[in-house]
């Protein structure tokens, strides 16, 4: 029996972690002075928005380099920190039934992420984008329309982390 690397563990990197001790005299002891970056807004505070962009009748979906450039320039107009990009194409080439495949990513933020998956053999792309603090995660939804010259937009949002 072939090995399953999804249950047998054999494929999976060790996880690295680190572990910071904050001494009890240190200004990062007192939560008090320290940033949250929790949104204040229209009297409701919360972690950040989440939106969720569903992006149809879309064009290069294919296009792993389109998809970089895309999710770079959305960073750039939320006016968010890129940490970590991480994009994976499933072939670049068209699968056995004359399709072509498709793109995952994420962008990794000090603010928290953007993700998308995409499927161009229906023309549709789901966007993730996440974030904290003064960046503002509607500015990236006219970037994914252009590059991907889509017909029609869909956006959910929704309040993470609501302080009741």
């Amino acid at each position: 029996m072939a090995a399953n690397p999804l249950t047998d563990g054999a494929h999976l990197a060790p996880v690295e972690t680190q572990t910071v001790e904050v001494a009890a005299s240190s200004p990062a002891a007192d939560r008090s002075v320290l940033p949250d970056y929790f949104v204040r807004q229209a009297g409701a505070e919360f972690a950040g928005l989440h939106l969720l962009v569903d992006l149809w009748d879309a064009h290069g979906l294919d296009d792993i380099a389109l998809v970089e450039r895309a999710m770079r320039e959305a960073v750039e107009a939320c006016e968010a920190t890129l940490l970590n990009l991480h994009l994976h194409h499933f072939g670049e080439t068209q699968d056995a039934c004359g399709e072509a495949q498709g793109v995952s990513g994420v962008a990794v933020l000090a603010e928290s992420h953007i993700s998308i998956h995409t499927w161009p053999e229906r023309g549709y792309a789901a966007v993730d984008i996440f974030m904290c603090g003064a960046c503002d995660p509607h500015a990236a939804v006219p970037v994914f329309e252009r590059h991907f010259k889509s017909g029609s937009v869909e956006v959910n949002e929704a309040k993470r982390g609501l302080v009741r």
